[in-house]
């Protein structure tokens, strides 16, 4: 159970990668982190390795209204409000096909969790949001979202993040007056099941997560950031 000055977090797609990693810092930082994967079994391998009290398992798809409702529900029982909302998941980076020979099942599979999935579970955490003094939203992007950077490869992953990132500044701009502050990260090239073995460290690239979930009351909000460090979208 929570204390009454410790934050309550929650991360989709937690049980590798980013969003274990993000999972271990909001955790060792003193959050209670909601760890939350398609399998509850991923879930729960994920706190038992990390091995940290303040870590809860909890099975979420989040293209799935009914999921999501559930941990609503879940939540809403247990602690009253969300502080921070990580939304990590993402599927299809997919660097096998192009803009003109992309397979459009595929593009829609992406928006579906990519896109769809943040957006579904900002609408329905909205409420707990609100019941916070300093909620946080972030979106977890990539500097393929970024217009400038469209070469017309992995169009499925690019124009969900592309999406993601306009879904960033439409919500930071209607939630701007609630307090809640709602941004959009590049993790950079990490080395991770999606990402490959050649990028940079995990813990780096979750670090710029880390950053956008605490930032103050004074922080931006509906900016596109790396390592701290605003970019263009």
């Amino acid at each position: 159970m929570k204390n009454t000055t410790q934050r309550i977090a929650i991360v989709t797609g937690a049980n590798r990668g980013l969003g274990k990693e993000v999972s271990r810092q909001l955790a060792e930082q003193g959050d209670l982190v909601i760890v939350t994967a398609r399998q509850l079994s991923g879930a729960q391998q994920t706190v038992e390795e990390l091995g940290l009290d303040n870590l809860l398992a909890a099975q979420l798809d989040i293209t799935n209204q009914e999921s999501v409702d559930q941990l609503v529900e879940f939540v809403e029982q247990r602690f009253s409000t969300v502080d921070v909302l990580i939304n990590n998941a993402a599927i299809h980076y997919d660097t096998w096909q192009n803009a003109v020979n992309a397979d459009l099942n595929t593009v829609q599979e992406a928006m579906d969790t990519n896109v769809y999935g943040a957006w579904r579970m900002t609408q329905a955490f909205l409420p707990l949001l609100e019941n916070s003094q300093q909620a946080r939203i972030v979106n977890v992007s990539s500097g393929a979202g970024a217009i400038k950077n469209q070469t017309g490869s992995t169009p499925a992953y690019s124009m969900s993040k592309i999406a993601l990132n306009s879904l960033t500044l439409m919500l930071a701009n209607q939630l701007k007056s609630s307090g809640i502050l709602v941004n959009a990260v590049c993790p950079g090239w990490v080395a991770t099941d999606m990402g490959g073995s050649g990028g940079r460290p995990v813990e780096q690239g979750a670090s710029g997560i880390t950053w956008a979930a605490n930032l103050p009351a004074n922080g931006p909000t509906g900016g596109f950031f790396r390592d701290g460090e605003e970019i263009e979208f």
